[in-house]
């Protein structure tokens, strides 16, 4: 099946995009966000493989690194936890250093984590992979190591990814983000080249 649209106005209406979220700025080309059939076919299989007995086993062992990990977060000087995560979710902030640049530097490090705004943080939802051998030491240790380059200058400004994605939460009128995200989307899906307007 194909969707032609007329204007670019009638395609704007099937974007899906939210501003305000404290996950960050959502924008997705589709009415439903990012819930491909795919995804839903994969947990059913995953589901009947693993079996009840598997998956609270493998839930258990999630929620046991979750605890190593705020754990460990905590004895780390310039970080604080947010909130008081209860299975597989953990984020963190700092009130000393812009936490958007432990972003970068986690992500130059090979880290995929997700970053926060309304307040800035970033978060990691933790899965099974995570809980191989090594993995949340890694990453604490790579935390540890940014959150130490961080403390030696606290006020240093955001570059990057950081500061686009820090400069975009600042903005009062989110309408402005949210045009933009739709932008995005009409420019991705677009067909003209060499400078032509779509």
């Amino acid at each position: 099946s194909v969707v032609l649209y007329r204007s670019v106005e009638m395609f704007f209406h099937q974007i899906t995009s939210t501003t305000e979220w404290p996950g960050g700025i959502y924008a997705s080309p589709t009415l439903a966000g990012s819930r491909p059939g795919a995804n839903i076919a994969v947990t059913w299989a995953a589901m009947m493989s693993f079996g009840r007995d598997g998956y609270v086993s493998a839930t258990r062992e999630v929620i046991r690194g979750a605890r190593y990990l705020i754990a460990g977060l905590e004895k780390i000087e310039g970080v604080e936890v947010m909130g008081s995560p209860v299975i597989s979710c953990v984020a963190w902030t700092s009130k000393i250093f812009n936490i958007y640049n432990m972003s970068s530097d986690l992500t130059k490090k090979g880290w995929n984590l997700a970053v926060l705004q309304f307040p800035a943080g970033i978060h990691i939802a933790l899965t099974r992979r995570h809980m191989s051998p090594g993995v949340i030491d890694q990453l604490l240790s790579d935390i540890r190591e940014s959150a130490a380059v961080q403390m030696l200058n606290p006020g240093a400004a955001a570059s990057g990814a950081a500061a686009m994605y820090g400069m975009a939460a600042q903005i009062p009128d989110r309408s402005i983000v949210g045009d933009i995200s739709k932008e995005f989307w009409r420019l991705y899906y677009s067909t003209k080249n060499n400078g032509e307007s779509s």
